[in-house]
């Protein structure tokens, strides 16, 4: 009786539900896209001596050509958010694509700096439109399996972001121009998949269960602390994801390890979140996401307080990548369920995950300015236990 009732009340019909939001063509091409957009953002940092020698930069000016990609992924991320339900999902994709294609190609060919800011700023609208229109069709297009092909979409973008300073290590950061090229050119083949995504709204259901669980229809006056929650949840988890690549080899230099060996377990922490979205796929067709995000959410908090001991740091950073990897795609289905009300609430949580992750680098610099290097895995501590506390809450709230 109830699924009968939840079609009769769904707008889409069962049909929609039969209707695949992606042929398999364009699921393949989502995830290379995913690869593209991890690879653009790991590529700035490893291009900076050679930014520095062509343009006559200091480090910080070097590093403004990330800041400016962050800006344009938060600005796509508001942008596409509002036009993705006027324009249609080909549309967006398409447009993101271009211009992720063109500030790319601008990047490697621009005359000076503020031309090469400008178009990072341009690739960064791109990422954006990207980064929310795949995130939000996953979530929404898969039925019971939207959480496990979300992790899988995701776990690309880390295969991205190892690829990309790989290539820049192999061909040399002198020749950086070549290879933001290079990215451009493959980027525009995708716009050929886009005919098997499905232009209109993706299905909430596989037709098996409700849209919406009883327990997760809250109420209009709770929905903006439910919201703010999730904001919390995902702020502070990417700001962890963020400070732990940025800090961990410094810490473990601090405690007594060598350059080598710190180097060596920052990349295992980033192959660990990487793999870590591969192998909970499957544990997202037989856990809901409440269970694996509080799973994840307390796992990091024990790594994160073990980091603290120097013999047991390098591998428990190894198991915060792996912990920390479910987080952000489990989160955005549950998202959905929860308040299906707040159709374009995926945005507000994406573009707030990329403000964390920028805002991660300065307030936690100034936090160990005053507190020492060695409370770098207390304080990330402390923040993941803050994401304990959030996803236990939502728990509770969203429970049927």
């Amino acid at each position: 009786m109830a699924d009968r009732a939840a079609r009769q009340h769904s707008p889409a019909g069962p049909k929609a539900a039969d209707t695949p939001v992606f042929s398999g063509v364009a699921v393949v091409a989502s995830c290379v896209g995913f690869v593209l957009i991890g690879a653009l953002q790991a590529l700035y940092g490893p291009a900076i001596p050679a930014l520095r020698e062509r343009f006559d930069l200091t480090p910080s000016a070097a590093g403004l050509a990330l800041s400016a990609h962050f800006v344009g992924g938060v600005t796509g991320v508001l942008l596409f958010g509002p036009l993705n339900g006027r324009i249609g999902n080909r549309r967006t994709l398409g447009g993101s694509y271009l211009l992720m294609a063109i500030g790319a190609a601008g990047f490697a060919m621009a005359p000076d700096w503020p031309v090469a800011l400008a178009m990072a700023l341009l690739a960064g609208l791109g990422f954006g439109g990207v980064d929310y229109g795949l995130n939000q069709l996953f979530a929404t297009g898969f039925g019971r399996r939207s959480t496990a092909m979300l992790n899988i979409l995701n776990a690309h973008f880390g295969v991205g972001a190892v690829l990309g300073p790989a290539v820049i290590g192999a061909v040399g950061s002198e020749r950086y121009a070549a290879v933001f090229l290079g990215f451009a050119l493959v980027a525009l083949p995708l716009l050929l998949c886009l005919g098997g995504v499905r232009d209109t709204g993706a299905p909430e259901t596989d037709g098996h269960a409700p849209p919406v669980s009883t327990g997760a229809r809250i109420r209009n006056r709770s929905l903006g602390t439910v919201l703010a929650a999730f904001v919390v949840l995902y702020v502070l988890h990417v700001g962890i994801e963020a400070g732990v690549g940025g800090w961990e080899p410094t810490h473990l230099e601090t405690v007594g390890f060598g350059a080598g060996v710190a180097a060596t377990a920052t990349s295992v922490y980033w192959l660990m979140m990487t793999a870590g979205r591969f192998l909970v796929a499957p544990l997202a067709l037989r856990f809901s996401a409440p269970s694996l995000i509080a799973v994840s959410c307390a796992g990091m908090t024990v790594c994160l307080l073990l980091s603290w001991t120097p013999e047991f740091a390098p591998y428990a950073y190894a198991g915060v990548g792996l912990f920390i990897a479910p987080i952000f795609p489990t989160g955005l289905p549950w998202l959905n369920r929860a308040a299906p009300q707040a159709r374009r609430a995926g945005a507000l949580v994406i573009a707030a995950s990329m403000t964390g992750g920028v805002a991660a680098g300065p307030v936690l610099g100034m936090t160990i300015e005053w507190s020492g290097i060695r409370t770098v895995p207390l304080l990330l501590g402390a923040a993941s236990a803050l994401c304990l506390l959030a996803t236990l809450w939502l728990a509770r709230v969203t429970r049927q």
